[in-house]
């Protein structure tokens, strides 16, 4: 198959991250195109040993990394969005893994091949964004677990990331109190609760008077993936990573999106 033929579907999604990486629209086009030509001048920097999507976007990084950024055009601070003001803070490296997990949706073994380096190194790079994340949106965490052991590994990867954990809820009636005399700024909830109650109900209950981001960890992915609206947009399975609950942390504040809208 042909390069075009092979990345053709790609080029929309490698965009959208160009956008994201550079700050704006106008930017992220620039490096687009010249990854294009770059490719048409020189076919054999495509990597043949890996799907086709993964190659251009190594590409794409070894140009923007070999690409002096004061050639192209300047981002429009005026008309960027704060996630993308924030996420000109963030140190070059990091930002380029944080966004190809978050963003892009790799998996942290995809993201090392696409950057070349180890899985570690992959995941020290998250995590150093989330670290950088944190400390400009540093918030308080509500948990809503009713497995003792498993409410402290996640609060201990909350502290972590530099974050403030107000309580730990163990049923639907604990985590509304909870939310009335300590307003969070993230909340993690599991489903089902140590009296019988839904982690579900509370969420709905405690969004009906908090505007703030959800993160679900469970063992009942199903529960909530039916296909129906509204779905979680931040959704952990158990037995869960810690990587992968301190990206999913990461992504809920940055970009500040609602896991759970009331039905």
């Amino acid at each position: 198959m042909s390069i075009s033929k092979e990345i053709a579907a790609h080029l929309p999604y490698l965009r959208r991250f160009a956008r994201a990486l550079s700050g704006s629209q106008q930017s992220g086009d620039a490096y687009v195109v010249a990854t294009l030509e770059a490719l048409i001048a020189d076919p054999t920097i495509f990597p043949r040993d890996m799907p086709g999507r993964h190659a251009l976007y190594r590409v794409f990084l070894a140009l923007w990394s070999t690409t002096s950024q004061r050639s192209l055009p300047v981002p429009d601070v005026d008309r960027q969005t704060s996630a993308e003001r924030n996420l000109e803070t963030l140190t070059p490296r990091p930002r380029q893994a944080f966004l190809l997990c978050a963003v892009e949706g790799f998996s942290i073994d995809e993201v090392a091949r696409i950057l070349s380096t180890s899985r570690e190194d992959a995941s020290a790079l998250i995590h150093k964004a989330g670290q950088e994340i944190a400390d400009q949106v540093a918030t308080d965490v509500l948990i809503i677990e009713d497995e003792p052991i498993i409410a402290l590994d996640i609060e201990a990867l909350v502290g972590d990331l530099g974050h403030r954990v107000v309580g730990i809820a163990r049923t639907h009636r604990e985590a509304v109190i909870l939310v009335a005399s300590k307003t969070p700024g993230l909340v993690l909830a599991d489903i089902q609760l140590a009296d019988g109650s839904s982690g579900l109900d509370a969420v709905n209950e405690i969004l009906t008077a908090v505007n703030v981001p959800v993160i679900f960890i469970t063992a009942y992915p199903e529960r909530l993936l039916t296909g129906d609206k509204p779905e979680p947009a931040f959704l952990i399975t158990k037995p869960f990573q810690p990587d992968a609950v301190k990206a999913a942390i990461s992504q809920a504040l940055f970009f500040d999106r609602k896991a759970l809208q009331p039905a």
